[in-house]
């Protein structure tokens, strides 16, 4: 007999659904602050995400100063430009023709830092495996994109940026590690597919490719 599991069949469609309709969003943000109550709601979601030894690694920077952004969208032209040097061809004329961040698009920027040597959690966990704290900051992430993703809300993650300018810009002390920059609000649209799967950038790989059972086994996509 199954155990109840304490949502409803129609509750847990929602949560299936909001996991397959999550999209990385860089464009169509819409002319509409984020509610400070909504914001909030998306920050404790963060903030309950699981974490290695009950650590609590994730601190949350909430970027609103215009000229702070302004200097950010420089810091990712610039990397966006040295990027560009690795594509040739019909490669790098898809490539510069992509939309990959909505740094002043966006009403709202966040920064996500990890405290990796907090000795919150008193190192439970992460005696042979150190990597889990930001590990657990990723995880903070995807909470917080999910429940955005409930609230009509389209977040994107900006990861080309030079991490030290940034990190000089928003004062970010060394002993943090930087996990990601992102981009959050209501948006006027969300696409049915990624939007690098639409055109063509990369396709997604089957579930059969990328899942072994028992010992680990490499399989080639078609």
């Amino acid at each position: 007999m199954m155990l109840d599991p304490g949502y409803s069949e129609e509750e847990r469609r929602a949560i299936y659904r909001a996991i397959g309709e999550r999209r990385d969003v860089r464009s169509g943000f819409v002319d509409r602050a984020l509610p400070k109550d909504v914001l909030e709601r998306l920050l404790a979601s963060a903030h309950r995400a699981p974490s290695v030894g009950f650590m609590q690694p994730s601190r949350f920077l909430v970027v609103r100063d215009p000229a702070i952004r302004r200097a950010v969208h420089d810091i990712f032209e610039l990397a966006r430009a040295e990027a560009a040097q690795q594509y040739r061809g019909a490669r790098r004329e898809l490539y510069d023709s992509l939309k990959l961040e909505g740094i002043l698009e966006a009403p709202q920027n966040l920064c996500v830092v990890c405290d990796a040597d907090s000795r919150r959690g008193h190192g439970l966990g992460r005696a042979s495996m150190p990597e889990t704290a930001m590990y657990s900051t990723v995880c903070a992430i995807q909470n917080l994109w999910l429940a955005a993703r409930s609230e009509g809300v389209g977040v994107g993650w900006v990861s080309i940026l030079d991490p030290a300018r940034l990190r000089a810009l928003l004062r970010i002390p060394e002993r943090y590690v930087l996990i990601a920059y992102l981009c959050l609000g209501y948006v006027s649209h969300f696409a049915a597919e990624p939007e690098l799967e639409q055109l063509g950038w990369e396709k997604r790989a089957t579930l059969e490719s990328v899942v072994s059972y028992d010992r680990f086994s490499e399989t080639e996509e078609p």
